[in-house]
Formats: C-alpha cells, sequence, structure tokens
C-alpha cells in the first residue's frame, strides 16, 4: 500500500479484517507500507498490521513477491504510480478519485485496459457502493421497484472547513488535489448517483465557489511545528459546488457538494424518485434505507424505514447477529472482498478505471460549465468508457 495517511489506515482496516470474515478464494497479506517518511511509516505499520516498510514505491514495484498494489496517496501521483504498477504487471487498487484531471485518467484507463489484456486487474475506491444499504437500494431499483427513473436529488455535506483559520492543507491546493468539494466528496455523489440508477450523466449545469480565499500555512511546511503559522496562502479549489445534470434516459439531477455546512459532518444523501416509487439514503444512518411504495393503497402510503441489518441484505450474513449496525469501516472490508474475488476469478472487478474515469469527465464538465458562467457543458465520453456504458449495475 503506498500511502499512510487517513485512506491508508481506512484500507488497511479493509485488508486486515476481511479475511477474517468472509472465505476469500486468496489470503490477502499485508507486506509492504510504503510512506515519505521513515520513521511515521514503521509506526503506521505497526498500529496497521503491516510487515515492512520502504519510502521508495519505485523499489517495491520491482519486487516479485508483491502482486497487489493499493494507492492512498494524494491525487497528483495517482497517475503515475498506477501506471508503472500495472506496467509491472500488479494488480491495482486505487483510491477515487481516480486522477486529477480527465487527461491524467484517461491514460490510467488505457494503462489498464491494456493489462486487463494480460490478465492484470484494477479497480477505483469508490467505496459507499459497498454498503449494505446503498447495495440494496441499488438491487431494488434494478429490480424495478421505483419503475422509470424520473429524477435524482444527491449531496454530499461536510462542515470540517468552515473555520476561515483552518490551515492550508494539500486538499486546498488543485496542485496536489485537482479540486476541492467537487472531487473530495462531490464524486462521490456522482458515482453513486450512477450506480443506483444505471443511467450515466450525458451533460452538466453547475458552479464552483471559493467561500474563504486565503488561509494560513502550515508551520511545519517550513520545518516548525505542525500548528499554523503567520503566513497566509491562497486556496486554489472550490469549497462549494452546485450543478444539475442529465441523465441518459433524460431525468434530471441536482447535486450539491460542500465542506461548509455547518452541523453536517458526513452527510453523503441522496434520494431517487421514479413512476412506481422512492428511495432514500443518508450516510449519517448508514443502515437504514427510507422506500415510498406508490403503489400501495392511499391509506397505507408513505416513506417506511428498511434497516439493512438482515443476513439476507448484501454481505451482512458475514457479520454480525440480526439487527446489530455496521459502520463505516466496514466497506473497506467489503471492497478488499470483492477485490479479491474479482482478482481469483479472472474477472474485471467494479467500479472499474473506465468508470473512474468518466466520473473524472463529469466533474471536469461541471468544471468547464461554471467557467462558462453556469452554462450546460457536454460530459466527454472517452472509449475507454463508452465500452462499459450501460454495465454500471454491476455489483463489483
Amino acid at each position: 500500500m503506498i500511502g499512510a495517511g487517513f485512506m491508508g489506515a481506512a484500507h488497511s482496516q479493509g485488508w486486515r479484517v476481511a479475511p477474517r470474515f468472509f472465505d476469500l478464494p486468496l489470503a490477502p497479506e499485508m507486506s509492504v507500507l510504503v510512506g515519505r517518511d521513515a520513521d511515521r511509516t514503521r509506526a503506521a505499520a505497526d498500529t496497521w498490521g503491516w510487515t515492512q516498510t520502504s519510502t521508495d514505491w519505485r523499489e517495491v514495484l520491482e519486487r516479485d513477491d508483491i502482486d497487489v498494489v493499493d494507492i492512498v496517496t494524494p491525487g497528483d501521483s495517482h497517475a503515475e504510480i498506477a501506471i508503472a504498477a500495472l506496467a509491472a504487471g500488479k494488480h491495482v487498487l486505487c483510491e477515487k478519485p481516480l486522477a486529477n484531471t480527465a487527461a491524467e485518467a484517461r491514460r490510467m484507463a488505457e494503462a489498464a485496459a491494456s493489462a486487463a489484456e494480460s490478465g492484470v486487474r484494477s479497480m477505483v475506491g469508490f467505496t459507499y457502493r459497498r454498503l449494505p444499504a446503498t447495495t440494496f437500494a441499488r438491487d431494488l431499483i434494478a429490480a424495478g421497484r421505483l419503475g422509470e427513473i424520473r429524477q435524482v436529488r444527491a449531496e454530499y455535506l461536510q462542515d470540517w472547513l468552515s473555520d476561515a483559520e483552518a490551515p492550508l492543507t494539500w486538499r486546498l491546493q488543485k496542485d496536489r488535489a485537482g479540486s476541492g468539494a467537487l472531487g473530495d466528496i462531490g464524486a462521490h455523489a456522482v458515482d453513486l448517483t450512477e450506480y443506483l440508477t444505471g443511467q450515466r450523466l450525458t451533460r452538466v449545469a453547475g458552479i464552483l465557489e471559493t467561500i474563504v480565499a486565503e488561509r494560513p500555512v502550515l508551520a511545519s511546511s517550513a520545518g516548525l511545528s505542525g500548528s499554523a503559522g503567520t503566513d497566509r496562502g491562497a486556496v486554489t479549489v472550490d469549497d462549494l459546488a452546485l450543478f444539475t445534470g442529465r441523465l441518459e434516459n433524460g431525468a434530471l439531477a441536482s447535486f450539491e457538494a460542500s465542506r461548509f455546512r455547518l452541523g453536517r459532518k458526513n452527510a453523503l444523501r441522496i434520494e431517487v424518485a421514479g413512476s412506481l416509487g422512492s428511495l432514500s439514503f443518508d450516510l449519517e444512518s448508514p443502515n437504514e434505507l427510507q422506500f415510498y411504495d406508490a403503489t400501495l393503497p392511499a391509506t397505507e402510503q408513505g416513506f417506511r424505514r428498511i434497516l439493512v441489518t438482515e443476513p439476507e441484505h448484501p454481505y451482512v450474513g458475514a457479520w454480525w447477529p440480526t439487527g446489530h449496525m455496521l459502520g463505516y469501516e466496514h466497506g473497506f472490508s467489503h471492497q478488499a472482498k470483492d477485490f479479491v474475488e474479482s482478482v481469483a476469478a479472472g474477472t474485471d472487478p467494479r467500479p472499474s478505471f473506465a468508470d473512474g474515469l468518466h466520473v473524472q469527465e463529469v466533474l471536469d464538465a461541471v468544471e468547464r460549465s461554471s467557467a462558462a458562467d453556469g452554462a450546460w457543458t457536454g460530459v466527454e465520453t472517452s472509449p475507454a468508457v463508452s465500452s462499459t456504458a450501460g454495465a454500471v449495475l454491476a455489483a463489483s
């Protein structure tokens, strides 16, 4: 695994726990953790369960005993590492968004398609697809329980940047992160919308806003402590993204991604409305779905709560007795499970790099729309994406 930050901890949890709860066809061995600082990487490896450490990912790619590379670095290094890993014959799991630009993502998707011809697999980590509630919602929609999809509302709301004096981190710098709220959390809303509905976005219209234009620079960047210093630097990404999208079947979808919504900690919310009913999901209540069945008599209609904790629900049977809750970390175990099973079966896991490229092209279209005062803007579709269009409903 390359990267030892927040996502490193989450992915490590997934790799460590998945083989202990699921009967996997192959046994993942947590061999090497790669980070920039040797001491901190060693400490993280000891905490998370990695056997060895390195500060040189290129050296690790040359090793014959490494089969899988998991990339959890900032987006500016995804393309270089993933393309090199695929060329070295390593299966690759890459955290979302796939890259910082559509051009980088296109190169990654092309490299993945070429590597797949030799049996090398790749996947992008849109983990919220793998919650029992969201997977079950996808199944209900695919079974026709909502009828024709007419409207989607998706939003991902956080408030961790609402303090204007919070320091300038890499997530606020375009050259490191690619974009702000749009790519960091808006990408999840886009992917989950397409995953649930089976419909791709074809064009968008939106606006990006930077609410706080500059922030204190971390003193650590000058070799001091980790606190904020007296210097200030420019924020070069968006804090808020609002956009509308048109799905393939003509339905409209509205999106909001904000890291300034006070009181909303990790509120990924999506509501899908069709001709026969509606579904609603909120990540802050991750074990629940709200389901409205319009085919019932008028006297029985209304949203009802479905507690997605039965062994018949996706993934749940491997965990705890009926009614016991799952949390944020379980999605990463499900991700590891699905990835390993696909590698063992010799099949391409989903979401693919082509799927990740498509999401990046949606984000790119939103940026272009915002630069054109919110004009409707087409989502470019690369050949690597069009070859997989219509397969969005694949479970893994």
